[in-house]
């Protein structure tokens, strides 16, 4: 990766993995994009106001930075496309199109991610495996499985090196949440040091699979520079660091807030979507093809974003 071009810059993802790859690769090899504006990001290296659905744009700016990389994460989420199908359809798939488009013509790398939100209610709610039966039951899950299979058709017929990871819940304290089922994953930290309290909209025992987004970064970077060759499941790998529910998120918090207080009211349509999904995935292909190894548990996660949170309101202020 030499010129690097990520849509969807300002989101949960990106506003953290472009930040990491400008550590990596120099603030001028990493292009960021995004439907909105930012001074801050304009500060720090290139940027660029793109909407993914405006084919012609996404390609300038791609062809004047000469890119051979593109990370395409724009993208509408989970709880949101629910409420916007249609919306969510047309960003989701016709973007994720229009990025093929531009990877093909300037022959670059592409990477976007999958989600837990590819499965469905059939799929094997533990332990379920890198090939299974995926019938999400949400506009999100199908944009997900319909992305996976574009990429898969790109890298065949086009011969485009797309790569791909289906993402659990990411857990971030830099960028406020975009509308994701697993977002009450961040909300409690925040809620745990600003009130010492959090009402989760998921029932207590509701387990899903989780990643901090450190580790998040971590893997993107290191599938784009795995070895091609050994990549079995180039667009859908399945990682995760660890599966929890809201109640363990609760228990762990009280490790270092003893009196922080937990309650429940439930969100009908998150539940539902929490519940389509498997409760655990295994991840052991990502470990075989291209050591995959996440360093940080529920307490480790824990622990860094009380400080991290707590750090930031008094910058803050």
């Amino acid at each position: 990766m030499k010129n690097i071009l990520v849509t969807g810059a300002l989101g949960q993802i990106g506003s953290e993995l472009v930040e990491r790859l400008r550590e990596l690769y120099g603030p001028s090899h990493v292009i960021a994009t995004d439907i909105r504006d930012s001074e801050e990001m304009k500060e720090k290296g290139p940027f660029a106001i793109v909407d993914v659905q405006d084919a012609a744009r996404l390609y300038e700016v791609a062809n004047k930075y000469e890119a051979d990389t593109i990370i395409h994460l724009a993208a509408l989420l989970s709880a949101k496309a629910e409420m916007m199908p249609k919306l969510a359809w047309d960003l989701n798939m016709n973007g994720l199109l229009n990025a093929l488009e531009v990877a093909k013509e300037l022959g670059a790398q592409f990477f976007t991610p999958s989600s837990i939100g590819a499965f469905g209610p059939s799929t094997p709610k533990t332990a379920a495996p890198q090939e299974t039966i995926q019938r999400p039951t949400t506009m999100y899950g199908i944009n997900k499985v319909a992305g996976e299979l574009l990429c898969d058709y790109y890298f065949r017929k086009y011969g485009v090196d797309t790569r791909g990871l289906r993402f659990p819940g990411l857990i971030s304290y830099q960028t406020e949440p975009g509308g994701g089922t697993t977002d009450y994953a961040v909300d409690i930290y925040y809620g745990a040091v600003q009130e010492g309290m959090y009402t989760s909209y998921l029932k207590e025992d509701t387990y899903l699979d989780m990643m901090y987004m450190k580790d998040a970064i971590d893997a993107i970077i290191q599938l784009m520079e795995a070895d091609g060759k050994k990549l079995q499941y180039r667009n859908a790998y399945n990682v995760t660091a660890f599966s929890a529910c809201p109640k363990d998120f609760a228990q762990s918090i009280r490790k270092w807030l003893p009196d922080f207080q937990f309650s429940v009211k439930v969100d009908r349509t998150r539940q539902a979507i929490a519940d389509s999904w498997p409760d655990h995935i295994d991840c052991s292909q990502a470990e075989q093809d291209w050591g995959f190894r996440p360093a940080y548990d529920l307490d480790a996660v824990t622990k860094d974003m009380l400080e991290k949170i707590r750090g930031k309101i008094t910058a803050e202020d």
